[in-house]
């Protein structure tokens, strides 16, 4: 049980083995013991009447499971991210990595001060001075034993700037009150309450990664020194570049069948891309090569050029909204309308990339068209037509409750991979039965050859 009087809370490890290595926290499936520490923590936190409102709201919440030398018991460390009941500290969960709220600290007092100030320039730069001063107050440990502030951390990013937060979520906590106590982390999950914030899409009790903007640069400090998991997306990656093939092809114009999994361009990470294979194969090839993308998790067709001029004709095709796509994909529940248009304007989430969000001020408009082709055993069978080609657009528009409210089937970004009250539901579950993939698939696409000057019309059916 979750002891409030505690911070290392006991957990019973049962027959449970522990982890070889720590959680990769950018892409995960919790560990057994994870589980259990976040089982606990969301019961002890449904209990609390007066928190209901707040975490109904929707609030982040983590476990890190840890060790001791000194004894055989395992235990475990719970955060949450931000300020809960309008403080940072609650008993029972980790202390902010620096209290910026203590009433009687410099920062509240020199803030204040500052508030009181006339408009100027003499008030901005007092505020930027006091802004770089918490910064440097928010020092983080790695398993080495070194020490690093916010301003060192970022100054490597391309930000550079730590952005609004940094320091507060779950993971960096966890993670500085293990070092500050000598205890050895095993394993960390982090999981969300409540509704999903607007434009998003989150679950209810639903695992998520760590964010990418706030803690990733933290995290690449903290972790030095742990043994950590791989990304479990690389091997797959690599894997999935192998099943790549060409469609068609003649002096102007490649186009392949691009497999799930696998980059369109090249990444961040060891693993072949499209355009690198293209180049591979076709060394003498000039100019850009992608007209256009796909998401790594949708498999299909894509287009490549041969030249400049090929390209520059496709892209203004694109731009003109002259070529036609279809999408196939399955969707996590029964969909009652047979035919639509979703018309729903995307932004990056800029916090927590490379998820994307409604956003009714900001994002770009994005549309889609859907048919709906065979609803069977809980699933639909869909075709998209996209008239415009945001990032993610057919993923949130499906997923969003605004939109379909329907994940696709397999999307580790916006679908259920876990679910407590409908464990036979679950993703997992599902996957286990079909591919452990997304069910996203560009089956057709029509354009007019830059060259010959006729409409060509590529189609390659999914293998699901």
């Amino acid at each position: 049980m979750f002891n409030i009087s505690e911070i290392f809370h006991k957990l019973e490890r049962g027959n449970i083995p522990l982890p070889t290595l720590f959680t990769y926290p950018f892409q995960y499936t919790p560990h057994p013991l994870s589980i259990s520490a976040c089982d606990e923590l969301k019961e002890y936190l449904r209990a609390q009447n007066q928190w209901n409102e707040e975490i109904q709201r929707g609030k982040m919440f983590g476990v890190l499971v840890v060790k001791s030398d000194s004894d055989e018991n395992i235990y475990y460390l719970a955060a949450f991210s931000g300020l809960l009941n309008k403080s940072n500290t609650q008993q029972g969960f980790v202390p902010p990595v620096y209290d910026s709220f203590r009433e009687d600290g410099y920062y509240i007092t020199k803030n204040n001060a500052i508030c009181e100030m006339p408009e100027g320039e003499e008030k901005h730069n007092q505020s930027r001075e006091l802004q770089q001063w918490l910064f440097k107050q928010y020092n983080f440990l790695n398993a080495k034993g070194e020490e690093k502030n916010l301003i060192d951390i970022f100054k490597q990013e391309t930000c550079r700037i730590p952005p609004s937060g940094a320091g507060e979520c779950c993971a960096p906590k966890l993670l500085q009150y293990a070092y500050l106590n000598h205890m050895h982390p095993l394993c960390m999950a982090e999981f969300w309450l409540g509704d999903s914030p607007q434009g998003e899409v989150r679950y209810d009790g639903e695992y998520y990664p760590a964010c990418h903007a706030k803690c990733k640069p933290i995290l690449r400090h903290m972790l030095q020194g742990l043994d950590v998991e791989e990304n479990p997306l690389i091997p797959r990656m690599r894997m999935k570049a192998e099943k790549m093939k060409i469609i068609y092809e003649d002096d102007y114009l490649i186009a392949v069948n691009k497999p799930e999994g696998m980059l369109s361009v090249k990444g961040n990470v060891d693993a072949p891309s499209v355009e690198e294979r293209i180049q591979a194969m076709y060394p003498d090839i000039t100019g850009p090569l992608i007209v256009h993308r796909l998401d790594m998790d949708t498999s299909g067709i894509m287009i490549i050029a041969k030249n400049k001029e090929i390209h520059k004709a496709l892209q203004t095709q694109f731009f003109k909204r002259e070529i036609t796509k279809k999408y196939v994909a399955l969707l996590e529940r029964e969909i009652t309308n047979k035919t639509g248009i979703i018309d729903l304007p995307l932004s990056p989430n800029i916090m927590d990339r490379p998820r994307q969000m409604v956003n009714y001020e900001y994002g770009k408009n994005a549309i889609t068209e859907y048919e709906v082709v065979e609803v069977k055993d809980g699933l639909t069978r869909i075709h998209f037509y996209p008239h415009t080609g945001r990032t993610h657009q057919l993923r949130v528009h499906a997923a969003h409750q605004d939109g379909l409210n329907a994940p696709i089937l397999g999307d580790r970004l916006y679908s259920r991979t876990y679910s407590e009250s409908h464990p036979h539901q679950s993703m997992s579950t599902q996957l286990d039965e079909y591919d452990n993939r997304m069910y996203l698939h560009s089956q057709s696409i029509e354009f007019t050859h830059p060259i010959l000057n006729k409409r060509i019309l590529l189609e390659v059916n999914p293998d699901f």
